[in-house]
């Protein structure tokens, strides 16, 4: 029992609601040019949820070997950290979780594409290997990309652009130029969700010699970073509802980013950055009400 609950919490639940947001979002922009497929869009959220437990499992053992997760990290111990599974134990489970991320990516491809479109198969495979790829080395191995302050990068990448105009692809084969400013709008609040949590660990990531763009930065200045990265969310998604304005309705979405600025001031005025803990799950929440309110604007009340 404690075994179980020790993998329930390498998962990181509470991470995958801002892992299907991109999808969501790709989902409602597909919809929005007439194409629509349950299947494929279930086996989409499958697939995306499976590819972010494979990164909780390698965040956990590679920042474990690592030594960064100690008694200086703020928020719950993790399974390598706590003894509770070995290095071992965990390497299995990325490796599980890793078979079972390229069967459901290869199901998801064919119900998608069919074989008739194999090199757009082909082409999906090779991106899904590569997201593989940098959801272990974000942490795992002596180049982690983590440590050299290049996860915003990635996690813009691949939570932002990637899942958004990829999932879109999927319905759609083809993506649109404005397609990409609400890709951009994920991406930025996703990078803002990991800016946050290097935000709190600035301190005990400087230590272990995980530099961050934080660690990099500094503490104050990461904040001057994380309003600029709401900042511009907010814009290039209020660009694209006025583009594609046909209701009011088609505005409702907004209305999330009035959280997202009380969040903002929340953090403007902590000094403490331990006290920062509450605010990502916050960010990452809104960022998952956006992209259900953008569904429902778009495709409920259109």
């Amino acid at each position: 029992m404690i075994k179980l609950k020790a993998w329930v919490n390498a998962a990181r639940l509470r991470t995958l609601p801002l892992s299907i947001s991109g999808i969501i979002v790709g989902v409602a922009l597909a919809h929005f040019y007439g194409f629509q497929n349950w299947l494929v869009f279930t086996l989409a959220i499958l697939t995306t949820i499976s590819f972010q437990v494979t990164s909780n499992f390698a965040n956990d053992y590679g920042d474990g070997v690592k030594g960064t997760d100690n008694d200086d990290r703020v928020g719950p111990k993790r399974a390598l950290q706590s003894g509770i599974l070995t290095q071992g134990e965990l390497k299995k489970g990325i490796l599980i979780s890793v078979i079972i991320d390229i069967i459901l990516a290869i199901v998801l491809l064919y119900t998608a594409f069919g074989i008739e479109k194999l090199k757009f198969i082909i082409l999906f495979l090779g991106l899904a290997l590569l997201s593989i790829w940098a959801a272990i080395k974000y942490t795992v191995g002596d180049s982690a990309y983590g440590y050299k302050g290049l996860g915003d990068i990635f996690v813009f990448l691949f939570f932002g652009l990637l899942a958004v105009l990829g999932s879109m692809f999927l319905f759609t084969n083809y993506i649109t130029l404005i397609a990409f400013l609400p890709a951009i709008t994920v991406g930025l609040l996703s990078a803002g969700v990991l800016n946050l949590n290097n935000l709190r660990d600035v301190y005990s990531d400087t230590k272990a010699g995980k530099n961050t763009i934080v660690v990099k930065m500094g503490y104050e200045n990461g904040k001057i970073y994380h309003y600029t990265l709401l900042g511009i969310s907010f814009l290039c998604m209020l660009l694209f509802s006025l583009l594609t304005f046909t209701m009011w309705f088609n505005f409702l979405h907004l209305l999330v980013f009035i959280p997202i600025g009380l969040h903002a001031l929340r953090v403007k005025k902590t000094k403490d950055s331990k006290l920062l803990d509450p605010e990502l799950k916050k960010l990452a929440l809104s960022t998952f009400f956006l992209a259900l309110t953008f569904y429902i604007s778009y495709n409920i009340f259109s």
